[in-house]
C-alpha cells in the first residue's frame, strides 16, 4: 500500500526483508546502504534486540525514473528473525509493497527457512495479503558457506511457485543489488498496473 506524498511528489514504497535469524537480512541492508549515494538516502535506523537488529532506511533510486511525474522512494526494512519477535514482524509488514525472503543456504538451516516462510505467509494472510500476489523475490544467501543445499533442493522446498530468485553472498555484495532491483521492478510494475498507467 504505497503512500503518495503530493508535496514532495514522491511515491513511498515499503520493501521488507524477511527470513530466519542470522540469515543475512541485516547484511543485505548494510551493503545496500554503504553503496547508495549519500544524497539519495535517509539515515539508517537500527533497533537492537538481544540477538539481532531491525534496520530500516529509505532511499531514492534516481535511475528508476518516475511514475506520472512522481519519484519513487523505497523504504527498506528488516524483520527480527527470532520467533518471539512475531509481534514486531507483523507490525513491520503493515502496508508492505514488496517482500524479499532471505534464505540461509546452509543445509542445517533448511527447517528454519521453512518455518520463517510459513510465518511470513501467515502474517501476510492476517493482513489480507497473499504471498502469491505480493511482489516477492527469493534470495539464497550464504552460497559461500560449507555444507550448503543445492539450488534444486532450495528451489523445490522454498520456491515451488517460481518467484524470481538470486544466489547471494551478502557479505561481499554478490546478488544483493540484483535482488533489490528485481523486487523494486515488481513493485513499480504493480504500482503502474494499479494506477492504470500502461508501459
Amino acid at each position: 500500500m504505497s503512500f503518495i506524498n503530493y508535496l514532495s511528489r514522491e511515491i513511498n514504497c515499503k520493501i521488507v526483508y524477511y527470513g530466519p535469524g542470522l540469515c543475512g537480512k541485516t547484511t543485505n541492508l548494510q551493503y545496500i546502504y554503504s553503496k547508495t549515494n549519500p544524497d539519495a538516502k535517509g539515515k539508517m535506523i537500527s533497533l537492537a534486540t538481544e540477538t539481532e537488529r531491525t534496520l530500516f532506511f529509505d532511499f531514492l533510486p534516481l535511475a528508476l525514473g518516475e511514475i506520472r511525474g512522481f519519484k519513487t522512494r523505497f523504504h527498506l526494512y528488516t524483520v527480527p528473525g527470532q520467533v518471539f519477535y512475531d509481534a514486531s514482524r507483523k507490525l513491520i509488514l503493515k502496508g508492505v509493497d514488496g517482500v524479499v525472503f532471505v534464505a540461509d543456504s546452509q543445509v542445517a538451516r533448511m527447517e528454519a527457512n521453512m518455518e520463517s516462510l510459513d510465518n511470513l505467509r501467515t502474517n501476510l494472510a492476517e493482513q489480507g495479503y497473499s504471498l502469491d500476489k505480493v511482489p516477492f523475490v527469493m534470495q539464497y544467501n550464504k552460497r559461500d558457506m560449507p555444507n550448503i543445499a543445492s539450488m534444486e533442493e532450495l528451489r523445490s522446498v522454498l520456491n515451488p511457485n517460481g518467484a524470481p530468485e538470486f544466489e547471494a553472498m551478502a557479505t561481499t555484495g554478490t546478488g544483493v543489488f540484483d535482488t533489490l532491483k528485481s523486487v523494486a521492478k515488481l513493485v513499480l510494475t504493480e504500482l503502474k498496473r494499479s494506477s492504470g498507467q500502461t508501459g
